[in-house]
């Protein structure tokens, strides 16, 4: 059975790239009737966190990307590394190495300056020395002299590396904590993982782990190599770029479904489908058509996606969404208004949920005019209409087709133009010059409401 897994360091967010990694890793498994498990590499005491833990959780949670084990936690496994680390011991395939941090400064330094690649010497792997008094040793894999490391990689093709390129790696610090190559490598083969597919960042790691794997005398996992992600401007992804935590995008109001759409397209393709479903990706994808160059992200792209989502989105799920940012906008209670029927009236003109609470804004409250738009279509002649139209309003029964019915009515009475009347009427009542249809509008506001904004707002017409 398939096994794959995502394995994110507790030092920061979620971020664009490891879940489009996330994302790759869960739907292989899921294409393939395996399981995806999920680790949490939690080894770097310095700069791991459980703020961190839990914005990984959240971020997998609000993605949809469900695991079927774990999550496992490396320092919850330390008497495994170090039991492995001793039979590698015993069996003469690591040794300890008591080489300070400065000795092997000045080591770097003296190789840098005669041309060499740094590297570790050797120094202690067939020591007869004393091991100096104080000093609490690493220990590093005797890595091969000779031959190379050779493997097929599911993105990149065959992958060769003299094994004399190679120094002797440190498996355990002297904090007796695994170091990445050595942890990952031991979870990966106690947790059967078949098929390693991570970031492209990696592939220089993959040789070393190879060298360990075979120290144990284990199974070599497939391994898919995924190209980065870089910025517009082909620059490493960053910030600036919008390289933050995927919980970002939610608390801008972006929809999981349109965001997991977007990362899978970044470095993966099924023909010309631009748009499609969770179910879509997991019957189509394959690692054989990951791309071999690297992907670009593209905001507006993301922000065009998520618009098409938006507007096939469930209207009571929009207004369950819309919510919290309609509350942060003093916007707390929808009273008589139906917020469901609200957002499918707005939601052809967003593309985010950000963006359709700032256009939900005068269902609530009464926006006034600029002086702009006040002086633009607030003229004296429409007045004596307006006034008419108010008394009217007054007497008709509240329905879109009756309010709309009115309005023609009127413009033909008094020898106008449709928007003559429309737009001073959307002005008064919504303070803004583009909304959907007014007649949509004022009916979802309510008689009442309209009432009360038109004869508001009749004071600022000019005498």
């Amino acid at each position: 059975m398939v096994r794959t897994r995502f394995a994110p360091s507790p030092t920061g967010y979620l971020h664009i790239g490891g879940a489009r990694t996330a994302l790759f890793s869960w739907a292989y498994a899921r294409n393939q009737g395996g399981k995806f498990i999920l680790r949490i590499e939690d080894t770097d005491l310095e700069r791991s966190s459980q703020q961190s833990v839990q914005a990984i959780l959240d971020g997998m949670a609000w993605l949809g990307l469900d695991y079927d084990e774990g999550p496992y936690y490396q320092m919850q496994r330390l008497n495994r590394y170090q039991e492995v680390a001793e039979q590698l011991l015993q069996h003469n395939l690591a040794y300890y190495c008591y080489a300070s941090k400065e000795e092997l400064d000045i080591l770097r330094e003296q190789q840098r300056a005669a041309g060499l690649k740094p590297r570790y010497d050797g120094r202690w792997r067939d020591s007869k020395q004393s091991p100096p008094a104080g000093v609490k040793p690493v220990i590093r894999l005797k890595t091969p002299r000779e031959g190379h490391v050779v493997f097929n990689d599911l993105v990149k093709g065959k992958v060769a590396v003299a094994n004399h390129e190679l120094d002797d790696l440190v498996l355990v610090r002297s904090d007796g904590t695994p170091t990445y190559n050595f942890g990952v490598v031991l979870d990966d083969l106690d947790m059967g993982i078949t098929h390693v597919i991570r970031g492209d960042d990696h592939v220089n790691n993959t040789p070393r782990q190879v060298n360990i794997l075979k120290a144990l005398g284990a199974s070599i996992p497939e391994y898919a190599h995924v190209p980065m992600i870089l910025g517009a401007d082909g620059e490493r992804l960053s910030k600036r770029h919008g390289a933050v935590s995927v919980t970002h995008y939610r608390d801008q109001g972006y929809l999981p479904e349109a965001l997991i759409n977007y990362l899978a397209r970044l470095g993966w393709s099924h023909g010309d489908e631009e748009i499609f479903s969770r179910a879509q990706l997991i019957d189509w994808f394959d690692l054989a058509a990951i791309n071999h160059s690297p992907a670009k992200f593209n905001p507006e792209k993301l922000g065009w996606l998520n618009q098409q989502y938006i507007k096939v989105a469930d209207d009571v799920r929009l207004a369950e969404l819309v919510m919290p940012f309609l509350k942060a906008r003093g916007c707390d209670s929808a009273g008589d208004l139906d917020l469901a029927r609200i957002m499918h009236l707005l939601k052809e003109r967003v593309s985010t949920i950000e963006e359709l609470a700032d256009a939900a804004v005068y269902f609530f409250r009464p926006i006034e005019p600029t002086e702009e738009l006040r002086s633009r279509h607030f003229k004296a002649g429409i007045y004596p209409v307006l006034q008419h139209l108010i008394g009217q309003f007054a007497a008709i029964e509240w329905k879109r087709e009756v309010i709309h019915g009115e309005i023609k009515e009127t413009v033909a009475q008094h020898g106008l133009k449709f928007p003559n009347l429309a737009m001073p009427l959307r002005v008064m009542v919504t303070g803004e010059a583009q909304t959907p249809a007014i007649d949509a509008v004022l009916e979802l506001l309510g008689r009442e409401e309209t009432l009360n904004r038109m004869r508001q707002q009749l004071n600022n017409f000019p005498e």
